[in-house]
């Protein structure tokens, strides 16, 4: 449903509701309210200020949560789901409702598999992305980086070791890779 001025229809009166569901519609009575001295009621004002807008036009396929009957007039078309991480976002979202542990899960599993597909499209590129300038590493020897890492009474300080480790770890698993898979094919080559 929409989200317009109009009122929507309660699927049950409030006598149905109060006799099925213990202590629902207390604050019905203005009297019970603490908040009705500051209240100002509007008979005239039925909720949102405008009619439902204009919809967006979907170009490409978004995805969609199981609880909604429909997208948002308005959506991020920024980054639309493709590769392996879109089809997991959109199995995430076909689904699993968003109050599921599963359907985040499936998010962030989808997020991590971006990352290295846009890796995998960088060294495809010309111009791949180069780890040292753009993790700041070179910053940390230029830019007091020993010394705002130290007696700062940081909580992370028990990580810093680790820092290196994830940063340069991926990047020379990928290298070492690339160097066996040449090996092999420049072998069968010479054969």
């Amino acid at each position: 449903m929409a989200y317009t001025p109009d009122k929507p229809k309660l699927p049950e009166s409030s006598e149905e509701l109060r006799a099925r569901i213990p202590g629902w519609g207390v604050d019905l009575d203005p009297l019970d309210r603490p908040s009705v001295p500051r209240e100002v009621f509007d008979p005239t004002f039925g909720g949102a200020h405008w009619e439902f807008p204009e919809r967006q036009p979907e170009r490409v396929p978004r995805e969609r949560s199981i609880e909604h009957e429909f997208l948002t007039p308005v959506f991020g078309t920024s980054c639309p789901p493709r590769g392996l991480s879109g089809v997991i976002r959109r199995y995430s979202y076909a689904k699993y409702s968003e109050g599921r542990a599963a359907h985040w899960l499936l998010l962030l599993a989808a997020d991590r598999v971006d990352a290295v597909e846009s890796v995998l499209r960088s060294l495809a590129t010309a111009r791949p992305d180069n780890p040292v300038t753009e993790t700041g590493v070179l910053s940390e020897l230029s830019h007091h980086g020993l010394r705002s890492r130290l007696g700062r009474n940081r909580a992370d300080v028990a990580h810093h070791p680790l820092d290196p480790v994830i940063v340069a770890a991926p990047w020379v698993v990928g290298a070492w890779l690339g160097y066996a898979a040449a090996r092999r094919i420049a072998r069968r080559v010479t054969r």
